[in-house]
């Protein structure tokens, strides 16, 4: 048996070639092949790009503002953790948060966190929340740090056909999970910490949307329905989010089964909502921090979604909302609020955030005493 039949034959130089030059050759044809590899992976996942944008999926785009209602507020409770992520597996697209003053900025951490999403399939991921406190801002602003960092570890990593199935446990867990590491720190402090928060997180998967949410924070969503002969569409408003107090039957049942009681429409006449991030002294009443799950599937005919606290609902139904909201986009002309620091805002880019500002304010304006977060939400094909 020849051992060396697979070697080439010499060549004609008698020259010997030393051993520092055979190493040097090795390692340029090793570095030459890697970076052969590494553009191919790079083509392979422009064109994957590519054919992903050519599906007609729904970008989303966030805009915020945020009101302080009432003359006797001291400070805002309620926390926006706003991103629009476009997330592609392998990619370094930016995630943009549009702040209240109308800056686009970029939040680091949540770029990283949002980077290393394991993503089930090659597709778009946004990540929208609101969070309002009570007793307390350290819950709220707990919540709006670290649960889209537990989610994206949560996050389910192979292609698999019960993509629901997935996603929804991962959104349990992840706000079980929050709920128990926020019970954990704030034990931990002398005096205990006694500070709960609402949560409504919009977390969508290429043109499917799954809402999780505690307490009266809601989501609605805006649909064009057609108005029947007339040729013309009616806006019909969605839920996308199922509120928690303890009037509510299910609820109520829950808190006295624990052994909690219901006074005045609140949880031991205290507490205003069933379920919420924090608040430990009122677990054992069965205050709970499992949310309710919606999905929905977006289509052509949808054009924005509302986040929001129980502030702007106080003072506009759902309905109210988002005829608000298109009464605004269609003026005839929009002007540029004043300290908009974002130069090139398309016209209907600057229409929602005048929506949206718009919107805040006037729930402020018709006299809502709480504070006011809104998130908008356009939705574009």
């Amino acid at each position: 048996m020849d051992l060396f039949g697979d070697l080439p034959e010499p060549t004609q130089s008698p020259t010997p070639v030393s051993t520092t030059s055979l190493q040097i050759t090795k390692e340029k044809e090793s570095e030459t092949k890697t970076l052969k590899r590494k553009r191919d992976a790079e083509e392979e996942e422009e064109r994957s790009q590519t054919k992903v944008c050519k599906e007609g999926l729904p970008v989303l785009k966030g805009y915020v503002a945020a009101r302080r209602g009432g003359a006797m507020r001291c400070r805002m409770l309620t926390c926006c953790c706003l991103t629009w992520a476009l997330v592609w597996l392998l990619s370094r697209t930016m995630c943009k948060s549009r702040m209240a003053d109308g800056r686009t900025d970029v939040q680091p951490e949540l770029v990283s966190t949002l980077l290393t999403f394991p993503v089930l399939y090659r597709c778009r991921v946004s990540y929208f929340a609101v969070f309002d406190g009570h007793g307390g801002a350290r819950a709220s602003q707990f919540a709006a740090e670290n649960l889209h960092q537990i989610l994206a570890k949560k996050f389910p990593v192979r292609e698999t056909e019960n993509v629901d199935g997935l996603i929804r446990k991962c959104l349990l867990d992840t706000f079980r999970q929050t709920d128990e590491d926020f019970l954990k720190k704030a034990s931990s402090q002398k005096p205990a910490w006694k500070d709960g928060s609402t949560v409504t997180c919009l977390l969508a998967v290429d043109d499917v949307v799954y809402v999780a949410n505690l307490g009266d924070s809601r989501a609605v969503l805006c649909r064009m329905e057609s108005s029947g002969a007339g040729g013309g569409q009616k806006p019909v408003t969605l839920a996308l989010s199922k509120e928690h107090n303890p009037t509510i039957y299910e609820e109520r049942m829950r808190i006295q089964k624990a052994g909690g009681t219901v006074r005045d429409g609140r949880v031991l006449g205290v507490l205003e909502v069933s379920r919420s991030i924090g608040d430990g002294q009122y677990k054992r009443c069965g205050v709970i921090s499992t949310p309710d799950l919606r999905r929905c599937r977006l289509t052509a005919n949808d054009r924005f979604i509302i986040l929001a606290c129980d502030g702007l609902f106080k003072v506009f139904s759902a309905d109210e909302a988002v005829k608000f909201v298109l009464s605004v986009l269609q003026e005839a002309t929009v002007v540029q609020r004043t300290g908009l620091v974002e130069a090139e805002l398309t016209e209907e880019e600057l229409r929602y955030d005048a929506a949206c500002q718009q919107l805040a304010s006037e729930a402020v304006r018709r006299g809502c005493a709480d504070n006011v977060t809104v998130i908008l939400v356009s939705l574009g094909y």
